[in-house]
């Protein structure tokens, strides 16, 4: 799994505000909106939605996620 890319703390908090709001359905949530800025033409509205998306994936996880070398 390619992890998100953070640029900063508002990341986790938006990611931590749709869990709380939306439940399971935070990840759903988190690609409207991308799919709402891309329709909109707002390219960086878009990949932000698009890593919130995949934060709140990762953090579904309650198992260590990775590989042991």
């Amino acid at each position: 799994m390619q992890l998100p890319f953070l640029s900063s703390r508002q990341s986790y908090e938006d990611a931590a505000e749709l869990i709380s709001r939306f439940g399971e359905n935070a990840g759903y949530e988190a690609a409207a909106r991308a799919d709402r800025s891309r329709d909109l033409g707002n390219h960086v509205h878009f990949c932000h939605w698009r890593q919130i998306e995949r934060l709140i994936v990762l953090l579904a996880y309650d198992q260590p996620l990775g590989t042991v070398h």
